[in-house]
């Protein structure tokens, strides 16, 4: 685009501004996606789930408002150039959920903790990148496709929400998606502990404009530049392998967005935890729960790629423009969590 920064540079800023804000809602407003189905499930509190709430309404009618400018064309958007496989989705999201109980957090978590010292989760982001490449070009590449198989989506009928009640509705797909982020913005805000609890709502918040960065900044780079930069925001599987892959080869590659938004998580749960006080090392001293660690980072990795992202991947960006399979996905990630965390707080067995 310009003579100083290449296209790809360009988007990896882009990744790194959305990434610090995701960074920063980790450590100072306790963003977590396993943290919320905890708290759920365990704790008797949905506040934190209904952050996730706050975020994707928030993520969905910014999302939508680009759209309605002519910003960011849907059908440019990654999750919405193929086809939706309902199999994938659910089979993708049960392993990362479970794989995401395994290891006590998600990639995205992982790296929030990690900026904060936790070398524990060094190694589930190490282990959780490797395992996503191996399923994404690696020796399991080609089971994957035999087994979910994918297809372009047809330009007309986009796998989108959005776009079908638009056809249904004769109202643009760019209104009805605002409209059902006010919706959902409006139930969680109903709530008066989240209203209440200003800090959790400004940094939930600030998750969904974060990706609204991303769909609109790597859109504007792929609009005004002269490289086919892919419009996408945050996700934290295949990224991680991309950190790992430029690292070792940066002379002969290029930076990506991805790249851009795990540095950016990384310094931005760096600067929250110093901020907050609580930046310490922190290493595994118990075998067996590295082992478990190891085993559900794994399992995260093949379930993201199977199910075409991860909890922000699927839950965040890819709800924000309402593709098909991002609230089934979601749900098979909760899913699968809670089976993992049953698992690990009462074991499988029956009581009589």
């Amino acid at each position: 685009m310009y003579d100083w920064i290449s296209d790809a540079t360009l988007a990896a800023l882009v990744g790194l501004i959305g990434g610090v804000l995701l960074g920063l809602a980790a450590r100072l407003g306790r963003f977590c996606t396993l943290g919320a189905i905890e708290d759920a499930l365990y704790a008797g509190s949905g506040l934190r789930m209904r952050m996730w709430g706050v975020a994707i309404g928030v993520a969905m009618i910014g999302s939508h408002a680009l759209m309605a400018i002519g910003h960011l064309p849907a059908s440019e958007a990654i999750y919405l150039r193929l086809g939706w496989n309902p199999l994938a989705s659910i089979i993708g999201g049960l392993l990362f959920g479970y794989g995401m109980a395994l290891s006590g957090n998600c990639g995205f978590g992982a790296l929030a903790r990690l900026g904060g010292g936790d070398l524990r989760s060094f190694v589930i982001v190490l282990v959780m990148g490797l395992s996503a490449y191996v399923m994404i070009s690696g020796p399991l590449a080609g089971l994957r496709i035999a087994l979910f198989p994918e297809a372009p989506a047809n330009p007309s009928a986009l796998p989108s929400i959005s776009t079908t009640l638009e056809h249904l509705t004769g109202l643009t797909a760019a209104h009805v998606g605002i409209g059902l982020g006010l919706i959902l913005l409006a139930a969680m805000l109903a709530n008066r502990e989240l209203r209440n609890a200003q800090t959790e709502l400004l940094w939930a918040s600030a998750a969904g404009v974060a990706v609204v960065i991303g769909w609109g900044g790597t859109a504007w780079v792929l609009a005004n530049g002269f490289s086919a930069i892919p419009v996408e925001s945050h996700t934290y599987s295949a990224p991680l392998g991309d950190m790992m892959i430029y690292l070792m080869t940066s002379s002969g590659n290029n930076l990506n967005f991805g790249v851009g938004s795990v540095v950016g998580v990384l310094a931005g749960a760096f600067i929250g935890s110093l901020f907050k006080g609580h930046f310490r090392w922190e290493a595994c001293e118990d075998p067996r729960e590295l082992k478990r660690q190891i085993g559900g980072a794994v399992i995260m990795g093949f379930g993201a790629v199977i199910g075409f992202g991860c909890s922000i991947g699927q839950g965040l960006s890819a709800f924000s423009i309402l593709y098909y399979g991002a609230p089934v996905t979601f749900m098979a990630i909760i899913a699968g969590a809670a089976l993992g965390l049953r698992q690990l707080i009462h074991g499988f067995a029956v009581a009589e």
